[in-house]
């Protein structure tokens, strides 16, 4: 693996831990701060405004936890590289995802002076509409053994 993808995953997986720790600073501390956020419920969340968006959430409310496949990181130049994860969510007390939480992510990561940040992060409901097969899948590749 290059560096730049161990470097993209890294950032991945420190954005995802930052959800599942309910750490809303941690999370938006991982975004350039021209970055947007893009919820699983299309909210549209511009960098400055993370932390402000998830403190009441992780506050309010008994998150799920994220558990996720890296599928492939892709340099798009040497400052640019585009990740692609599934997710899945645990809701709390569960040891198997949600197959209504299913959600496909990409990731938009720019290197700039303080190295690797998010410039965009979208989570894509994974319902695969008419094929029970695909969801089953998604479903069965995140939950452990």
């Amino acid at each position: 693996m290059e560096a730049f993808e161990e470097a993209v995953t890294a950032l991945h997986t420190a954005v995802l831990t930052a959800w599942n720790d309910r750490d809303a600073a941690a999370f938006a501390a991982r975004f350039a701060p021209g970055g947007h956020l893009i919820g699983f419920d299309g909210s549209q969340i511009p960098a400055p405004e993370i932390e402000a968006h998830l403190r009441p959430i992780f506050s309010g409310h008994a998150t799920a936890t994220y558990v996720w496949k890296v599928r492939d990181v892709h340099a798009l130049s040497d400052r640019v590289a585009l990740l692609r994860a599934i997710t899945g969510m645990l809701p709390p007390g569960a040891e198997v995802p949600h197959p209504a939480l299913n959600a496909v992510q990409s990731l938009i990561a720019v290197h700039g002076p303080a190295g690797w940040r998010v410039a965009l992060l979208q989570n894509t409901p994974a319902q695969y509409h008419e094929r029970p097969d695909l969801a089953e899948s998604h479903t069965a590749e995140l939950t452990p053994p």
